[in-house]
């Protein structure tokens, strides 16, 4: 039994039932499949019929559809990345804290001699309870991340692949492991311009004056 549906978010469940029960699924690209629509009247039913009828004609534009563990490894990413920007806003608020009483540290703040000085200065009350059940979160946020980290890294050495990629200057485990699980089969792939635009390695300009910046944005699709 085969069965057909369009791309969309909180599926895998469904997925993961169709595949216990031995149906094979094809997941077709939404954008796709709405140029194809005859009639522009949209409900379930048409919606099915529609699916239906390009699967019988042969021209139903299925999608790649990444695996279990490829999938289980994206929640790596992008839990770690989550739980960076949980640090830095952490971070962030210890700065603020520290600047406001005249401190400019920077990052000798969280080196252990900063972080001493720091825990002496004589706030007020709630002041001091911010601070401290600040630093709390920090230390319990570093040994976490430094685990992902290491997981992340032997992910890494398991695939060629990435290895290859770190051998060019600037790509880091995450960047390479990142860039590998979300590309997956690179022959679905036209053109080489059609992967940078994919993962979202697109640069966008911010120049100020005559300085010419350019910054990348890559993107890390864990719920594709």
């Amino acid at each position: 039994m085969r069965v057909g549906m369009e791309a969309t978010g909180y599926s895998r469940w469904f997925e993961r039932l169709l595949a216990e029960l031995g149906f094979e699924l094809w997941i077709g690209d939404p954008a796709e499949i709405e140029a194809k629509r005859v009639k522009k009247r949209k409900t379930d039913k048409e919606d099915a019929r529609l699916l239906l009828r390009l699967m019988r004609e042969d021209c139903f534009p299925q999608i790649w559809v990444p695996s279990p563990e490829n999938r289980d490894l994206r929640q790596l990413l992008w839990h770690r990345h989550r739980m960076v920007q949980m640090r830095t806003r952490i971070m962030n608020q210890l700065q603020a804290l520290a600047m406001n009483e005249g401190k400019r540290w920077k990052s000798k703040l969280f080196s252990q001699p900063g972080r001493a000085e720091f825990e002496k200065l004589a706030l007020g009350p709630w002041a001091s309870r911010r601070r401290s059940e600040l630093l709390e979160l920090l230390d319990l946020l570093n040994p976490n991340l430094a685990e992902l980290t290491a997981a992340v890294e032997q992910e890494v050495h398991k695939r060629p692949e990435a290895l290859r990629l770190m051998t060019h200057p600037g790509v880091g485990p995450i960047t390479a492991l990142a860039f590998v699980l979300i590309i997956g089969t690179p022959e679905r792939f036209a053109r080489g311009k059609q992967i940078g635009t994919y993962v979202g390695m697109i640069p966008s300009e911010d120049s100020s004056g005559d300085k010419q910046r350019r910054m990348f944005s890559f993107a890390i699709r864990a719920a594709a």
